[in-house]
């Protein structure tokens, strides 16, 4: 009879899922604490919410999960992308929660420079699709910067070899950008000092320069990568100044190449273009002044030759005067006669006009103008008589009106005016307390008045006058108040 599992390993240990995994977590992590693993990348969606990344390494027959956490994701110089070949160094652990082993990775590098070449040639096609490399983009070179800015190592033969090719054709002041120009950090460098020469002001302490050269020695495509990265590319795009890139040797072609302005095969190649040769300029100056002095002394004996021939054209200046010379005789010799003429002419229309004007014609002047402004005075006075007494009748109208609306002659007829001490009218027996002073106006003058008391409410005549005063007990005569 055949014994069951628990009946045959009687002595086995007893585990429980957590220990067992635990235990299995320990096992792979000192096992594979450190590998290098190459494979394809499959399945990455990016960075989730945390910061971490998740994806796959694959090859033709078996995949591994992966993880790349947040701290080490963002110190990467190469980031990974889906289809991506790498080789990823970490190490091998298990997560429980699913009973999976996964690697951990602390680094990666492209899987030989086929992979950097394709991640090359797709970024490539990228960046080309929203334009960034078109040539309408593209600015002209100044013929003749003031100051140029260079974005390179401070410490490399580049910068020296620059200022040296400067110095040679045309001395320029130069601001150098010192950046690392591989490494890690050294893309999101050269993308600051583009951004940071782009800030400066025109007119500022720190001359804002007139055109910019980002410049690297010759290496391998690892060495020069930074300057395939979408920020430094994308700067490039973005300058404001125009920008020289002189990355590598002549065949060494990166993604800065094709944003830039102008491209140099190498940086001391970038100088040259950037100034002329101060002696050729020189020459070719001196030559142009030559030639402007050749043109116009063309120019003048052009203009020589034109001013001789419309010189024979003209008549001579003597020949020009004979004419008028010649009328000028003539009329000088026939001025006497016409003056006597003219003066004859005068005479008799002056003695036929005096034949007109005797005495008596003056005098029936005279007495017309006399009797002209006798009927303008007889006129004017009448005149202003009628106006006279059109003015006074309607003085005397308005006056009659104004006698006809006055108050005065309502006091003529017997009533009299009450006004408080004020001067007001009072219209109202209401209005006038007990002991109110008052005033009466009648048509001959005005009095004074003290009010005895408050009107009797619907009495229609007056309270007769009290005509004595009672005697006290006592013997002594009340004065009994008068209304005047």
């Amino acid at each position: 009879m055949k014994k069951s599992a628990s009946e045959a390993l009687p002595n086995s240990q007893e585990y429980t899922v957590s220990e067992l995994s635990s235990a299995l977590k320990r096992t792979v992590e000192s096992a594979y604490e450190h590998v290098r693993v190459r494979g394809e990348i499959s399945g990455f969606r990016g960075a989730v919410a945390s910061g971490h990344c998740y994806f796959a390494l694959k090859d033709e027959s078996a995949k591994i999960e992966a993880v790349i956490w947040k701290g080490v994701f963002g110190r990467m110089k190469f980031k990974p992308q889906e289809g991506l070949e790498i080789i990823a160094t970490g190490k091998l652990t298990t997560y429980p929660g699913s009973s999976k082993y996964q690697i951990v990775i602390e680094a990666i590098e492209p899987a030989g420079v086929g992979a950097l070449m394709a991640l090359m040639e797709e970024r490539k096609k990228k960046l080309a699709a929203e334009g960034l490399f078109d040539e309408s983009r593209k600015q002209l070179l100044p013929w003749l910067p003031d100051v140029i800015g260079v974005v390179t190592s401070p410490t490399g033969a580049v910068i020296r070899d620059i200022l040296h090719r400067l110095e040679d054709r045309f001395p320029r002041r130069v601001l150098v950008w010192p950046v690392r120009v591989q490494g890690e950090g050294s893309a999101e460098q050269i993308a600051s000092a583009i951004h940071g020469f782009n800030a400066l002001p025109e007119k500022g302490k720190i001359p804002r320069p007139d055109l910019l050269i980002v410049a690297r020695g010759g290496g391998s495509l690892e060495d020069l990568w930074s300057f395939n990265e979408e920020i430094v590319v994308r700067a490039a795009a973005e300058s404001m100044i125009p920008l020289i890139s002189a990355v590598g040797h002549e065949t060494d072609i990166t993604l800065i190449d094709f944003a830039a302005d102008k491209r140099a095969p190498t940086p001391t190649a970038a100088a040259e273009m950037a100034v002329p040769v101060r002696a050729e300029l020189a020459v070719e100056v001196s030559g142009l002044a030559r030639q402007a002095f050749a043109y116009w002394k063309r120019a003048q004996e052009n203009r020589r030759s034109e001013f001789r021939g419309a010189a024979r054209a003209l008549p001579k200046p003597v020949d020009l005067l004979n004419i008028p010379r010649q009328r000028l005789d003539r009329a000088a010799a026939q001025l006497p006669r016409a003056l006597r003429a003219n003066a004859h002419v005068y005479e008799r229309r002056l003695s036929a006009i005096g034949a007109r004007l005797t005495v008596n014609m003056l005098k029936t002047r005279i007495v017309r103008g006399r009797e002209q402004v006798a009927r303008l005075a007889a006129s004017a006075l009448r005149s202003n008589k009628l106006h006279i007494e059109q003015r006074r009748t309607r003085l005397q109208y308005v006056s009659q009106l104004l006698n006809a609306l006055s108050y005065k002659g309502v006091l003529d007829r017997g009533f009299a005016l009450v006004r408080d001490m004020n001067g007001m009218p009072l219209h109202h027996a209401a209005s006038v307390s007990a002991g109110q002073r008052i005033s009466i106006e009648f048509a001959d003058g005005h009095i004074g008045a003290v009010s005895e008391g408050s009107p009797s409410a619907g009495s229609k005549e007056p309270s007769k006058p009290k005509t004595a005063a009672k005697r006290p007990a006592d013997g002594t005569k009340k004065v009994q108040g008068d209304l005047f």
